[in-house]
């Protein structure tokens, strides 16, 4: 499934964002990802075994702070390419004292924004 966090409608919750945070593989996830990459190419980069590697892609991308994409190819073996989601993370607290989040998505192309248009519109047809 790929997963397009600065589409989404809202952040996930501020607990969400620091488990994924605090996690020492995560951040070296985050830290390799200077362009979008692959699963298998980020286990070769990251020294991260491949089964621990798509648990922690699936905490980063149900997280929001990684976009998923699918990079499609001529022999029809597609694969799901990984890359940063987010520019800044604020931490803050509510009136009611509880913890919250602001996450600063990256600025979309053109081309991204029609992407975005069009797989709304095969939604809801």
């Amino acid at each position: 499934m790929v997963r397009d966090p600065i589409g989404s409608e809202r952040a996930p919750p501020a607990t969400d964002i620091c488990a994924a945070l605090d996690d020492p593989d995560c951040r070296e996830i985050i830290r390799e990802l200077e362009e979008p990459m692959t699963a298998a190419e980020l286990a070769s980069h990251c020294e991260i075994p491949q089964s621990t590697l798509y648990r922690k892609l699936e905490l980063l991308t149900e997280s929001t702070l990684l976009e998923e994409s699918t990079e499609i190819r001529k022999d029809g073996h597609h694969a799901s390419k990984y890359s940063v989601a987010f520019d800044e993370i604020r931490l803050f607290l509510e009136d009611d004292r509880t913890l919250a989040v602001t996450i600063e998505r990256p600025a979309r192309t053109a081309d991204e924004r029609l992407a975005e248009l069009w797989s709304e519109v095969r939604k809801e047809t």
